[in-house]
């Protein structure tokens, strides 16, 4: 497998409390598959690890990294970390942005500017970029709504978007909803 050891997912959280709370979710979906098909591997990367579990990682890099912006922009920028999103040997297919709302203003440019690097330094031109956001946008209609993020996820990753590559969620209630109240009560 040409990609093993190599990065193939970057998930950026804009805090590190999300990267821990994601890292143990994906650690209990893991443990619950069979030994034989947990081929997937997956590391925290941000400041709170020391430099020998950083090390470590960046000696046998897993497949999806969880980090933050910050942790990012370095990765870029220093030469033991290459190894994660270098074009000569990287395996980058994706890169997330949780959060996606919370990248305004000045950090908002910030961001937008990592992820035209990120997609340079990969050498990936097709990189797909997924935002998540649960209060990004709203509107009158799910169209409106829809342009309306692709428009901001597209100047943060900086491709166009069209509004038919956004998916919106709805709630679905797993059990019954009892005594609710109606319009005559």
């Amino acid at each position: 497998n040409p990609a093993a050891g190599k990065v193939r997912a970057i998930i950026v959280y804009p805090m590190n409390a999300l990267i821990n709370s994601q890292a143990k979710a994906i650690k209990r979906f893991l443990e619950n598959l069979p030994e034989g098909q947990r081929s997937v591997t997956y590391a925290r990367y941000t400041g709170q690890e020391g430099e020998a579990r950083k090390k470590e990682i960046q000696q046998n890099p897993p497949h999806i990294l969880l980090t933050n912006y910050v942790m990012l922009e370095l990765m870029l920028t220093r030469p033991e970390e290459f190894t994660f999103v270098d074009s000569s040997t990287s395996a980058l297919q994706f890169v997330v942005l949780d959060e996606l709302h919370t990248y305004r203003g000045r950090q908002g440019a910030d961001v937008a500017l990592l992820m035209r690097r990120l997609r340079d330094r990969s050498g990936n031109p097709n990189l797909l970029c997924i935002g998540t956001s649960a209060t990004m946008a709203s509107g009158d209609s799910s169209d409106d709504r829809r342009a309306a993020v692709a428009a901001v996820a597209g100047k943060i990753f900086g491709v166009d978007l069209p509004p038919d590559q956004v998916i919106e969620e709805t709630l679905t209630y797993a059990v019954p909803q009892f005594n609710q109240p109606t319009d005559a009560q």
